[in-house]
């Protein structure tokens, strides 16, 4: 089987759970606030919370953009690493109830978990453990299928540990050899700002594609504007795409610039939006849709999203755009 999109990102299975302000208070925890866990604090607060889960499946920014492709009519598969656990197995069978192949590889530890905890006020607070996640390796990239991919999409979430670097050069590397496109999605400011040298360097060396918003694209170029960033990264990859939040986004390829319009909707939740547009901009490039086009479906899949809680969609339904 060929695929559209072969995804590479944190394995994270999502546990959505309502708490009360009393439970976020004892458990020491910001509402409304993101935090890293590590294993002994995950191993805490999971047992405090089942009482009040409400949903689970599988996640993580890349994962959610695979599913995004599938639920669009692409073909995409998912490479992470999970443990041999409850959570690793309901993470694949997730993934794959959506359409989704998953290319996971298996490591000892525990899988990586985000504690999305709502509290009465519907306020979000995200608990993240990354588990075996972060000791990705080469051996976990299945090449007979990244070579039969359109592209690969890594995004920037994965350049932390020295075995998830390793890995994601090498799937690069296989991909520039095999002429399987390359997108970067470069995922947080914290990212860019962790890792700018490094980032900078592999788009040079081996993207085609480059995915981030304003505030990203500007870090990691150190301009002012999306214009000057865009223009900037361009001189090092073949297509930049910078998302500009209700300004909409810009797609920019040697000297033309796309600009592609928001769609008005009444924001509920933010999150997943970046991972929508993601999901649009992926498919429009695979079925060789033109630029303008690619960008508003993306627009609409992120709009989509925004429009409900929680960072992904059941289904979605193009318009003529």
């Amino acid at each position: 089987m060929k695929y559209d999109v072969f995804g590479m990102c944190n394995a994270l299975y999502d546990i959505q759970a309502e708490v009360s302000d009393e439970l976020l208070s004892e458990l020491q925890i910001e509402k409304g606030g993101m935090m890293l866990l590590d294993a002994l604090e995950q191993q805490r607060l999971i047992p405090r919370v089942l009482p009040g889960i409400v949903n689970s499946e599988a996640g993580g920014s890349g994962a959610n953009t695979m599913i995004g492709v599938a639920l669009l009519g692409g073909n995409a598969c998912f490479t992470s690493r999970v443990a041999e656990d409850t959570h690793g197995e309901k993470y694949r069978l997730s993934l794959e109830s959506k359409g989704v192949k998953a290319n996971l590889g298996t490591g000892n530890g525990s899988t990586g978990v985000s504690l999305i905890l709502v509290s009465p006020d519907a306020q979000r607070t995200m608990c993240t453990y990354l588990g075996v996640g972060r000791e990705l390796q080469p051996a976990d990239v299945n090449l007979e299928d990244l070579c039969v991919s359109k592209y690969l999409y890594v995004t920037g979430y994965l350049w932390d540990t020295d075995s998830q670097k390793e890995t994601v050069l090498y799937a690069m590397q296989q991909a520039n050899k095999a002429d399987v496109r390359v997108a970067l999605s470069l995922s947080d400011p914290f990212c860019v700002n962790r890792h700018r040298d490094d980032f900078n360097r592999i788009i040079s060396n081996h993207v085609d594609v480059v995915f981030g918003n304003a505030s990203e694209a500007q870090a990691l170029t150190g301009t002012e504007n999306p214009d000057d960033a865009a223009r900037a990264l361009g001189e090092n990859c073949d297509i930049v795409v910078i998302t500009m939040d209700s300004h909409g986004s810009l797609i920019r390829q040697e000297d033309t610039v796309y600009e592609i319009p928001a769609y008005p909707v009444k924001a509920v939740d933010t999150t997943g939006a970046g991972d929508m547009y993601a999901a649009g901009l992926l498919f429009g490039l695979t079925q060789g849709y033109d630029h303008m086009r690619t960008g508003k479906i993306a627009s609409w899949c992120a709009a989509q999203v925004v429009a409900k809680m929680g960072p992904r969609l059941d289904s979605i339904t193009l318009p003529n755009l």
